[in-house]
């Protein structure tokens, strides 16, 4: 009889590291401000949680750019999404506006993964309740590819072909101490975030 034996998960590597989101963080930075004619109208919405420390690092780098201060929010989508009933319960984050509101501006959805598309739709109906902007488009720092939704960013720091198998992890060093964008195995054992905190420059995927 012969048995069968499952492939070895993949250990998780390191495909971008912190002089390479910095790198891209800047190039985006700079497309935005070609494509938007100097940023003058141009919000940045940070979709919770790791697209509202990328949309930061964005706001900081077209500021050094433009000399100007460019508004920044933050998008909630929990309750927007189509998979709520099929997930575990997770505590709602807040949706911050600029004062100026986002009526007829350029607003740009800024998040860390781009995968089957859903998120950013949840994100464009959260969007639709408040307020009408003049246009809307979306920067990402990784496009993983396998949309389910025909969607598309606009701005994208890598694409980074995948499997369905594979789990792409985005670390920010404002929360996880490094900066890194990882690929494993989902089924790969991970260490455990207080190990991974301890030894940042380790980064591994979590379970």
């Amino acid at each position: 009889m012969t048995t069968h034996h499952e492939p070895t998960p993949r250990a998780p590597h390191q495909v971008l590291d912190g002089t390479d989101i910095a790198r891209v963080v800047t190039r985006i930075a700079h497309e935005i401000v070609e494509r938007a004619k100097g940023a003058e109208d141009v919000v940045l919405l940070g979709i919770h949680t790791r697209g509202v420390h990328l949309s930061r690092r964005l706001r900081d780098r077209l500021a050094q750019i433009t000399g100007r201060e460019i508004p920044l929010g933050t998008l909630d989508i929990t309750m927007y999404r189509d998979d709520l009933r099929l997930k575990p319960a997770r505590a709602l984050e807040h949706t911050e506006i600029p004062p100026g509101g986002i009526d007829g501006k350029l607003v740009i959805l800024v998040d860390d993964v781009l995968f089957s598309g859903r998120t950013i739709r949840a994100a464009l109906d959260a969007l639709s309740d408040i307020g009408r902007p003049r246009a809307v488009q979306l920067a990402v720092l990784v496009d993983r590819g396998h949309r389910e939704l025909p969607i598309r960013a606009d701005y994208v720091g890598k694409n980074l072909p995948t499997s369905l198998r594979e789990a792409v992890q985005v670390r920010f060093a404002d929360t996880d101490g490094v900066d890194a964008v990882l690929v494993g195995d989902r089924d790969y054992t991970a260490r455990s975030s207080q190990a991974l905190a301890s030894q940042p420059t380790e980064p591994h995927l979590p379970e």
